[in-house]
């Protein structure tokens, strides 16, 4: 497979989930809670249903790791790793802050990524070797020149163990001081826009492969870096907890602040 027919198809599936997406949208619509008693709706299973037809009849020799259908040839080289809806809760809150997440791997590693939000249709798409692209145009993340001011996000503190949240909580001192005001809420939204030069640090813990193995090729195409706490690459093996960078500059004053005594 060419990069070309990977990108080509990548819009395709995220243009599919879109159409399952938004009819259900501040509609009505059948939600449950799952085992580890996140929600999930009909939207999160007819978008993925759609990707995963499409992946089916093009690429039947390639895997799928989806977050609501699960893992499909797990042994294969090339995976497709899937969220069709990343910030569920959001989605049912009728907030536009939510993603459809799609991913390629090769042997663990991201090579592509895309970020969809379906009903403010707008799309970062990032691969490994290229630039990040937003609605078809190159995207860049903005030089940050210090951690005290940059602008950092994460989804929830609630996200955080004990232990990660005072580790969170002492970057976020360094860089609000005493007026701490973060950003809460976004799911993969904030890495959109720290793509695009908006966010300078996005700091979560938690997080599965469908979570951020998309997010990975996206960041930094643009410019930025993500990694683990302990500032290594992310793979599929990686334990969920993550940086976002948008400039690498900062990685050694984060990881300080992260782990300091």
């Amino acid at each position: 497979m060419t990069l070309k027919s990977d990108l080509d198809l990548v819009n395709r599936l995220a243009d599919a989930a879109g159409q399952a997406i938004r009819p259900f949208f501040r509609s009505a619509f059948a939600h449950e809670k799952k085992a580890d008693t996140t929600p999930v709706t009909e939207a999160d299973r007819a978008a993925e249903t759609a990707i995963r037809e499409i992946l089916e009849r093009e690429r039947p020799e390639d895997g799928i790791i989806g977050e609501e259908f699960g893992t499909t040839r797990e042994t294969a080289s090339r995976q497709w790793v899937l969220d069709p809806i990343d910030g569920t809760l959001s989605f049912m809150a009728g907030r536009p802050i939510f993603g459809t997440l799609i991913a390629l791997l090769q042997d663990g590693w991201p090579v592509l990524g895309m970020i969809d939000q379906p009903i403010a249709n707008e799309r970062w798409t990032g691969a490994m070797g290229g630039e990040t692209l937003f609605n078809g145009k190159p995207a860049k993340a903005r030089r940050c020149k210090s951690l005290e001011g940059a602008t950092v996000a994460t989804t929830s503190p609630h996200c955080f163990s004990e232990d990660e949240a005072a580790a969170y909580l002492r970057v976020i001192a360094t860089a609000y001081g005493k007026n701490p005001w973060p950003l809460y809420g976004g799911d993969c939204y904030n890495y959109g826009l720290l793509a695009s030069g908006h966010v300078d640090i996005v700091i979560e813990a938690g997080l599965k492969v469908h979570d951020f193995a998309a997010l990975v090729t996206v960041v930094e195409g643009a410019g930025g870096q993500m990694c683990d706490w302990q500032g290594e690459p992310l793979t599929a093996e990686s334990d969920g907890r993550v940086i976002a960078l948008g400039d690498s500059a900062r990685l050694d004053d984060v990881l300080e602040a992260l782990h300091a005594a």
